[in-house]
């Protein structure tokens, strides 16, 4: 059976190359035949970028025309963060174009339609709401240590004093307060 692989990473830091192995052994063993590959470098809850939105039609596209008939992705969370509604709303589009999208890391996600609307509804309510929840602990514990005059992050005169690798999120960060 013909496929096509959905790849995204968050940052441009980070490389869709490490999900690629996975996919394509997953792809083997299930006798999948790799057509396609669409790759996003943007974050997840800014997944309406250009970029995610062109690959996106690219791929509902290419499963209109036939081009594969499953898609295989990392994991859900690499096709959309944006809770359970957007997950089901991606499945079923992938579906109606006669293409079903299958999970590296998440089983469950493999099996037939009823049971995966289900369980894709349970499972992006409860990423949503865990992604809410460590939120708000953070800010709980920032917020009372900040009350309690107690110092909030790494303080000067600390006694780890290497420079610390500013890459990743803290870097981007850094760019953009710097640019307003």
């Amino acid at each position: 059976m013909k496929a096509g692989i959905w790849l995204r990473v968050s940052t441009d830091e980070q490389d869709s190359s490490n999900q690629r192995p996975d996919i394509d052994r997953f792809a083997a063993a299930h006798g999948h035949q790799v057509e396609r590959a669409y790759e996003v470098s943007a974050s997840a809850w800014s997944g309406k970028s250009g970029e995610y939105s062109a690959q996106l039609k690219a791929a509902l596209d290419a499963a209109w025309r036939g081009e594969f008939q499953v898609l295989i992705v990392w994991s859900l969370d690499r096709l959309t963060r944006h809770g359970a509604e957007d997950a089901l709303r991606l499945i079923r589009l992938f579906r109606e174009r006669g293409c079903t999208v299958v999970s590296v890391q998440e089983s469950w996600l493999n099996g037939s339609s009823e049971v995966t609307d289900l369980l894709v509804a349970f499972a992006g309510w409860q990423a949503r709401l865990e992604s809410q929840r460590r939120s708000e602990r953070i800010k709980a514990g920032n917020a009372r240590r900040k009350a309690a005059g107690l110092p909030v992050g790494r303080q000067p005169g600390a006694k780890d004093r290497k420079a610390r690798q500013r890459a990743g999120y803290v870097a981007r960060y850094d760019k953009l307060r710097a640019a307003s």
